[in-house]
């Protein structure tokens, strides 16, 4: 959005979504491994076996995603080396077995087998908790207007509101991941009025949000200083 085209009354929603959303990507897999298997059908194909694996693969990176935290780019280097060495060496297990006949046996013997209905079940899961998670976020949440702060929460839509000038916010992005997948990080407000700061995590497209914030404020402060104090009155000539 360009500065030509920012309106400062306009109020801006944040909203604080679960870690369950970054889930998405196995949802989606889920999906198309459904149709896949659905047109499979026999369920002695080998690729049934390769789908499962794929799938749990997938299943697997996420929900590392979903536990760790990766702070820094290093640490989201060092985990893609790790998912490389590892589906690096099950290949060449495959490709070579008598190398170690062991371990090549092993992974040999692995061969899950899932069919259409049990994709699209955890597909229909996830999905009935992503709608859970819709309106959930919709009883909790922030919005920034011009001149002040409030938040909406409770079932009833409870409101509490604070002064918006010298409202100072703070971005943090903890996790490459979740910046990854949603554009997402942490935005800390601190009002002026109140001792402590508010954290909200898991903020999606964090960048625009921050950046609409930054200009809403720029702009009260602008009007604030225009305005400014009322002029003492002048002593009448006697």
């Amino acid at each position: 959005m360009s500065n030509g085209d920012f309106d400062p009354t306009k109020p801006i929603y944040l909203m604080s979504y679960p870690k369950i959303v970054l889930l998405y990507p196995t949802f989606i897999a889920s999906i198309i491994c459904g149709f896949i298997a659905l047109f499979l059908e026999d369920a002695a194909n080998p690729t049934q076996s390769t789908l499962a694996l794929s799938f749990m693969a997938i299943l697997g990176v996420n929900l590392v995603v979903l536990a760790f935290d990766f702070p820094r780019t290093t640490s989201l280097t060092l985990f893609f080396c790790i998912v490389a060495f590892v589906f690096g060496f099950i290949l060449l297990m495959r490709q070579f077995p008598d190398l170690l006949p062991a371990v090549s046996s092993f992974f040999n013997s692995l061969k899950p087998h899932a069919n259409s209905t049990f994709y699209f079940l955890f597909a229909g899961v996830l999905g009935i908790i992503y709608l859970c998670v819709f309106f959930t976020v919709r009883m909790d949440y922030w919005e920034i207007r011009s001149n002040e702060l409030l938040h909406h929460h409770g079932f009833l839509s409870n409101l509490e509101r604070y002064s918006a000038p010298n409202l100072r916010i703070s971005k943090e992005i903890d996790d490459i991941f979740e910046y990854l997948l949603m554009r997402s990080g942490r935005l800390i407000i601190h009002p002026s009025s109140e001792p402590r700061a508010f954290v909200l995590d898991n903020v999606p497209f964090i960048d625009g949000k921050e950046a609409r914030i930054t200009k809403m404020l720029s702009a009260l402060q602008v009007t604030v200083r225009q305005e400014g104090p009322p002029s003492p009155p002048t002593n009448p000539k006697l």
